[in-house]
């Protein structure tokens, strides 16, 4: 998996949790989806993604922006 569909991924899942929260718990929980689009677009100007810097710092991009789960294999 490419770190872009890490990206993708995570922010599909944390939007759809966040409209199930809205509806089943409370309409605050709409500020998720909202700061995970916001998230998003600045992400787009500035290049800093939270997610892409942590499995980066876990050592576990390669050189081709390929995620190896755990860790790259020696």
């Amino acid at each position: 998996m490419k770190t872009d569909s890490l990206v993708r991924l995570l922010a599909g899942t944390v939007t759809l949790a966040g409209v199930a929260l809205t509806y089943f718990v409370n309409p605050w929980w709409l500020l998720l989806p909202a700061f995970v689009g916001a998230n998003l677009i600045q992400s787009v100007f500035t290049g800093f993604c939270p997610p892409t810097l942590l499995v980066r710092k876990l050592g576990w991009v390669d050189e081709h922006d390929v995620i190896h789960w755990g860790g790259r294999q020696r």
